[in-house]
């Protein structure tokens, strides 16, 4: 599952990686993007790319109220098709979540305190994750718009973390998620383990209140060493949502 992300590459960088046509929104560099805050998302608007701000956690349009959307950051891929609350987004309202890393917290051992790992490309370059996309309206006619972020079963190097993972669309496969007339179901599929460079860094993080470069670090001299595990070590892997 994804909880945490980071997207600090400028405005103009990101338009040069995904295509966007439309002006863009003051974009200051996020270290600790955490749910039910305002991110840019892409999504297709008068048949060309188009970058806006939404607030992270899907709220389904007949939800009461926005409180609904804190428990809907993550969508499962596997029945994403079905389940009422996505069906209609995954059908005609999909979208790129624009990402510079994410964060994945692993627990190793009995109770020892959750150690936050770093996922980027190697590369260094930004990356999208699957997205939908859903338009709300509150009693006092008030439209919000918000997003959720695609999961599926993590494979590979993957599980050593955790037992979901974001789904990564290639570069390649932007144009079909963006679609509506294109079945997305063959994009449901985990990422390579081989694309990212995972990092420990500092319990830092962990405080959503911070972001600042400050959760790049790695950990402090005395936090716990933190190593990925290897099964069949007794691991429980977890997000901090």
């Amino acid at each position: 599952m994804c909880g945490r992300y980071l997207i600090t590459t400028p405005v103009e960088g990101l338009r040069a990686v995904f295509g966007f046509r439309n002006p863009a929104p003051n974009l200051p560099p996020r270290y600790n993007v955490a749910p039910t805050q305002r991110v840019p998302v892409i999504r297709r608007a008068a048949g060309a790319r188009a970058i806006d701000l939404l607030r992270w956690g899907l709220v389904p349009s007949w939800a009461k109220d926005l409180s609904v959307g804190s428990r809907m950051i993550n969508a499962r891929g596997e029945s994403v098709a079905e389940k009422p609350a996505y069906r209609a987004a995954f059908r005609a309202r999909r979208c790129l979540v624009p990402a510079d890393g994410f964060y994945e917290w692993q627990t190793v051992g009995q109770n020892p305190p959750k150690h936050p790992f770093l996922f980027r490309m190697r590369d260094g370059r930004p990356f999208a994750f699957a997205g939908l996309w859903e338009r709300w309206q509150s009693p006092e006619r008030e439209i919000v718009e918000t997003f959720t972020i695609v999961n599926t079963a993590a494979t590979g190097m993957m599980t050593d973390y955790h037992d979901r993972v974001p789904i990564v669309l290639a570069p390649a496969d932007y144009d079909a998620w963006l679609d509506a007339s294109v079945d997305p179901m063959p994009l449901i599929q985990a990422p390579p383990g081989d694309w990212f460079a995972v990092t420990p860094v500092s319990a830092y993080v962990n405080d959503v209140r911070h972001d600042d470069p400050g959760c790049l670090a790695p950990p402090a001299n005395d936090e716990p060493a933190a190593k990925p595990a290897k099964r069949p070590r007794d691991v429980r892997q977890g997000s901090l949502f």
